[in-house]
């Protein structure tokens, strides 16, 4: 089995420190990822500029570039081999909810994913790195069963994976869930610049709306380990007829 891993949280970030160190004696390995910190930068590729990989001390190798950057260069450019599964992550805090539409380390594995191979972001519930050593476990034993099920055969998928910051004994089962939903951001935060000019800065993001049994934020609330699967088709199936009898009715 080889493995891609690639983050948002930058290449020296103990999660995917964290996540090599997990998965280098059950596959071939390779990391290629951000040299910054990306968070929240979604899909965004780097069209306007070029990009520089280099080479760090212990074999990763960075990017100048956005997660999705890393994975497309991987894919595009830097192997000479097609990943069997890629994985994101550990992400240092949690992406559930409203949060995947933002989330850089699902940006990473949708790249993938749009490459046809399956993909799983991971992250923890929250920031500070507690028992990453933990999420790391969860990943391996995910990673492992699913190539013991044989399911990096069957085409590609899309995982969202969420752990709570535990011990690995005090982790609950994984759950599969739906996405839940978030209230609306807090009020960006508004600051004089030292030459008087006002600067803007995005608040947080708003606390959990939709959060009732059967979410990821219900589930990682009762110590479960949040297992989502994702797709990219962002039509609106349900309302397509009523579009269709509108536009039926401007064109009259």
């Amino acid at each position: 089995m080889k493995i891609l891993i690639s983050n948002d949280d930058g290449f020296q970030a103990p999660g995917i420190v964290a996540l090599h160190e997990a998965l280098k004696d059950i596959a071939e390995v390779e990391v290629v990822a951000p040299e910054h910190n990306n968070s929240a930068k979604s899909n965004a590729l780097t069209l306007a500029a070029p990009l520089y990989v280099r080479e760090a001390h212990n074999g990763f190798r960075y990017v100048t570039g956005t997660p999705a950057d890393c994975v497309h260069i991987a894919l595009k450019g830097l192997l000479d081999y097609r990943p069997d599964l890629v994985v994101s992550g550990i992400n240092n805090g949690a992406n559930m909810g409203d949060d995947t539409i933002y989330s850089g380390t699902v940006g990473a594995a949708m790249e993938a994913y749009l490459f046809g191979i399956p993909a799983i972001a991971f992250s923890q519930i929250e920031k500070g790195w507690a028992h990453v050593d933990a999420a790391a476990q969860v990943a391996r034993r995910l990673v492992q069963q699913i190539e013991r099920e044989r399911m990096l055969e069957g085409g590609a998928f899309l995982l969202n994976v969420n752990v709570p910051n535990l011990p690995f004994d005090e982790l609950k089962p994984v759950k599969v869930c739906r996405l839940g939903r978030r209230h609306a951001a807090e009020k960006v935060i508004t600051q004089d610049s030292p030459r008087g000019e006002t600067m803007y800065w995005i608040a947080g993001a708003g606390g959990a709306k939709d959060s009732g049994e059967g979410t990821d934020f219900h589930a990682t609330a009762a110590g479960h380990i949040a297992l989502t699967p994702l797709q990219i088709d962002l039509t609106d199936h349900a309302n397509l007829g009523q579009w269709r009898e509108t536009v039926a009715r401007l064109g009259n």
